[in-house]
This record gives C-alpha cells, structure tokens and sequence, in this order.
C-alpha cells in the first residue's frame, strides 16, 4: 500500500514545530529527522513476553525474510538493553514500556502484591468495580496454572493501579481524544499495561477461548468482537497437537533437549514433541493454546480484525496499537528457554509476526507504520539445566523462606509467626507483633534480612533501610528503582543467580531477577527514516515510550524517566 504523498497531516505543522523545540534539547545527541518527516499513521508496539535478546540472535539463520529478519534487517536495533528495575515480571515490563517511568514511579512493583486496606495479597489489575463483560452463557472455569492469577479475588480488570500516564494516554489528549488505542495480549496484564487508562484492551480467556474485556472499556462488546468470538476459533484445536514446524527433532539446534526429566507435562500435554492439545470441555485446553504457538497465531488473527474493524491507521490522526505475544514466556515456564518447545515456538512466531506486518503494510502502508520491538523481561534457565552444565543452582520456595524468616523471628526476638506474607520478591513481616514485642521495627527488619542473605540461594535480603546504608550498587539501585512504598514489603529477597525463587508446582523455569538473563531484552524501531544499524551502548526500555513520543511530535508521558533514543532520528 502506497502513501497518499498529497495528503497533509492532520497536524503536520504542528508536529513540526513541537519536534522543532524538543529536538534543540538533544542535538548534540545525533541527527533528527527531517524537518519535512509525516508523523505515521499507525504506531505498532509489538512485546514479546519472555524474549531474552539472545534468542533472536540464537535462531537468526533459521528466520524467514518477513519477521524478525525484516526488523532485525531494516530497523536500528539496540543490542545492550537492560531493564533498569530489579523484578522483571510482565505487569512490571509492560507499566515500564507504556510509561516510560521505573516501577517506584508507575506503582506496578510485581505481578502480586500486599494489599493493605483488605490486609491480603492481591493481583495486580483486578478491579472489582470493572467486572468482565460476559461473552457466552455456557462458559466453563478453565484450570489456573498462574500463581498470580490464583490470587485474584474478582474477574475485574482495569488500569486503575498503574499511576502513570501512558503513551496512549499522551495520544489521546494531544490528539484531542481522536487517536484510536489499543492493546491486545494472550495476558490480561499485559494488555492493560499497554493500552492505559484511555486505551481500550482485550485478552485471551483461558476459560472460554475468547477474547474478552471489562467494563471499564465497555458497556457491551463491539460487534465485531463478539462475531469473532462467535467463530469460536479457539475450540477447533481440541483434540489436535502442536508438531514441529520443521518435522524432524534433528533439524533443530536444540533437538538433543526434547525430553528433560525437569520439564512440566501439563497433565498429558507431555514433554516432548508432538504435544497434545485436550479434547473440548479439557479445563486445561485453552491454557494449553497459549502454551504452544496457537495462543500467539489467534492473537495476530483477533488483532488483524481489530485493525480492520476499527480503522487503524486510515486519516491522518496518527493511532496505536500494541500487541503482546504471550507464548514464549508460557513455553518458557514449562520447558525453560534452551528447549526444543523454545526453538519451535520462536520459528513459528516469526511466522505469525511475518504474517502480521504483511497485513499492515497491505492495510496501513509500512511508509506509514513505526513498529517497535521488544520484550517485557527475559528468560533464567532452569536450574537442573545449569547444574548439569557445572554451574551451582538450587530451588527457594516460599515455605523455605517463610519458615526461615519464621525461625530467625523466635530465636532472635521471641515473637511466633513474624512473618505475615511472602510472594516473592517481597517478604512482609508483622509490624503489630514487633511494637508488641517493645522491639524497634526497623532495627528488628534489618536484622532479619541481614541473616537470610546467610542462607543458600539467597543473594541478598534487603529493607528500604539497609539499601540507603549499603554501598551503592547497581543492585541496590535496581532495588530502588523498583520500591513504591504503599505495596513494596519489608524485606526483598535476592536469589543467586540461576536459583529458581517462585512457588512449588508446575512452573519450573521462573524469571523476576535482577540477572542480566532477565533484564537484557531487544529494542528494535523500524519506520520511515529511521536508519537500519546497530547500536552497542546500553540503552533501557523505559527509553522506548519518549522515543515513540518524540517520532509522534509529542511530550513524553508525564512521568517518563526515560531518555531519547537519539539514533532512531
């Protein structure tokens, strides 16, 4: 699809003369674009869940000309890119990518977190004020294998918790509310993050196979919605089985590693290929889909429609869409980053990505499309991985921990039952119990903390207090960069590196560590005029949402911590 090279922006001049003044701030940083540069039509964040930057680099050879060869050849492409916060979860990835601003600022510190006024743990974007909206009668409660999920107390979902504006909210009032914004995901976290207060999103149901949403973004579903919804795309792989998309296990890099006794069979999914999805009516069977290429194939299918239904990218009012794909990550937590579902999963991906962008450049133009790559947080191996490779690792759980912190509470200072929560990476002790105790709080805290970094595995403990007193680090500032007071705990726990640090159970490779293997994501821009090179200076992803707003002529998001990615221009 050609651009209308007579058409005039709808604020073309401007956007000139705003990019004008911000690009003065950062001329000695590079060259902008051209003065003359059209605003796109459509910004495209693609986020993939769980792609540590190496991935791409491992299976390039083997990826076709449309997808990730197409950004990693035509875009600039950041090789360093480190998240700046230390518990790289999705809600945390995704708040930091849309906002631009560290967790301590936009509030989502985890994927769980102590709710104080109820005086339990909660998810982090339930919402009972926003239920879902109901899409079929004959629904069934699907099995939930997210720990985090297992905690919600309600179905609602909203962006009510995230406390910093958006890219999409910045859209939305530059444009006068006429921007449309969007975000789509296999994770209702992920397309909450993204799509922000004034955005609308849609996730994938592990209970029904559909896309759903809540009412803090409609009254009823679009029509559209519920016609794809009504196809019941989902269903038809009952009983069908994810196959390698090469055939032969011997044609993989990673082909020796389909059976590894640590893998997870999601209760006859099985280790190694092919894996079998479960027959309708299955509970498992819609996790199953996310757990393998398919979750990732309908998401691209439902986001095409949105795109077509809703007219993306079709006036000179410049849109946005994000779309998270979730199946890596879920591949990861069940078979680890360095399997053969791992290897399998990406390829196929790459296809539903070449697929995808072909759609866009046929409905929107790629002349009139920024597409942004990258990903919410990286991938650990598994432990039994590495200490098979001559590396140290072990498993913390939380009882291990909580019955530590438990025992060191009695022998210390007397007082039973100290701690009252831990998810990790958070341990939350009983202030009551301490001031009963006549003990001072914080010297009590501190001093807990300082005996669990005494225990295997456990790197470092922490308390707000004892990260001001300890030389700095980048540790510790990743620690602080991830500390929002009114939900961070008492002590954050450090694992070492490669220990695994989540619950017991099917999960068996974790990220959520300060590591460079869950930190290290790719950042790649591709658009109109902006160069295809690679750029080796560490760079982060809180960088990514400034940027999108300097190409869109705008300000920042209010709270952007960011910094421009000057090569991009």
């Amino acid at each position: 699809m050609k651009t209308d090279t007579s058409a005039i922006s709808w604020a073309h001049s401007g956007l000139r003369s705003v990019a004008g003044v911000l690009v003065v701030a950062v001329a000695a940083c590079g060259t902008p674009r051209p003065d003359d540069a059209q605003p796109p039509k459509l910004v495209l964040q693609l986020t993939v869940d769980g792609l540590r930057a190496d991935l791409l680099a491992r299976y390039a050879d083997r990826f076709g000309d449309g997808g990730f060869r197409y950004l990693l050849d035509n875009g600039t492409v950041y090789a360093n890119a480190h998240y700046q916060h230390s518990n790289t979860e999705t809600i945390v990835g995704h708040a930091t990518l849309s906002t631009g601003a560290q967790p301590s600022v936009h509030g989502l510190i985890g994927n769980v977190w102590y709710d104080a006024e109820a005086g339990e743990l909660s998810y982090n974007i339930e919402d009972q004020e926003h239920p879902l909206l109901p899409v079929r009668s004959d629904e069934m409660v699907g099995d939930q294998v997210d720990p985090a999920q297992q905690l919600a107390r309600t179905q609602g979902r909203s962006p009510v918790v995230l406390l910093a504006e958006t890219l999409g909210d910045k859209l939305t009032s530059y444009t006068g509310g006429r921007a449309k914004v969007f975000g789509v995901s296999g994770k209702d976290r992920s397309a909450v993050a993204m799509a922000g207060h004034s955005g609308k999103a849609f996730w994938f149901s592990t209970n029904s196979g559909d896309f759903v949403s809540s009412t803090w973004y409609y009254d009823a579903y679009p029509t559209w919605v519920a016609d794809w919804n009504g196809e019941r795309k989902a269903d038809r792989y009952a009983g069908t089985e994810w196959t390698l998309l090469e055939g032969a296990p011997d044609s993989y890099l990673l082909g020796h590693q389909d059976d590894r006794p640590y893998e997870t069979d999601l209760r006859g999914y099985g280790r190694t290929f092919p894996h079998r999805f479960g027959e309708a009516g299955d509970p498992l069977l819609f996790t199953q889909l996310v757990v393998s290429p398919v979750g990732d194939q309908l998401l691209a299918d439902f986001a095409k429609s949105l795109v077509t239904n809703e007219g993306l990218g079709q006036d000179d009012i410049p849109d946005y869409l994000s779309v998270s794909f979730s199946g890596i990550d879920a591949v990861n937590h069940f078979f680890g980053p360095s399997s053969l579902e791992n290897e399998d999963a990406v390829l196929q991906l790459d296809r539903t990505v070449a697929d995808f962008i072909a759609f866009i450049d046929e409905i929107v133009g790629l002349e009139s499309t920024v597409i942004v790559l990258s990903a919410d947080h990286g991938a650990a191996e598994m432990p039994e991985y590495m200490t098979e490779l001559g590396y140290e690792a072990g498993r913390l759980v939380p009882r291990v921990i909580i019955d530590k912190a438990n025992m060191i509470g009695r022998s210390e200072f007397g007082i039973d039952e100290i701690v009252r929560f831990y998810y990790r990476p958070y341990l939350y002790l009983d202030d009551a119990k301490i001031a009963a105790a006549g003990l001072r709080v914080v010297a009590v805290k501190d001093s807990i903390a300082r005996l669990l970094t005494l225990e295997p595995g456990i790197h470092l403990a922490a308390t707000p207090n004892s990260v001001e007193r300890l030389p700095n680090s980048k540790l510790l500032e990743q620690i602080r960069n991830n500390y929002y007071a009114p939900r961070a705990g008492d002590i954050y726990v450090v694992q070492d590196p490669y220990w695994f640090n989540f619950d017991e159970g099917p999960v068996v490779a974790m990220h959520g560590s300060p590591w460079s293997y869950d930190t290290h994501v790719p950042i790649i821009f591709v658009g109109d005029g902006i160069p295809a090179q690679v750029i080796h200076r560490r760079v982060q992803p809180a960088d990514v949402a400034p940027t999108l707003a300097m190409i869109l002529g705008m300000s920042p998001p209010a709270s952007a911590q960011g910094t421009l990615l000057h090569e991009v221009f």
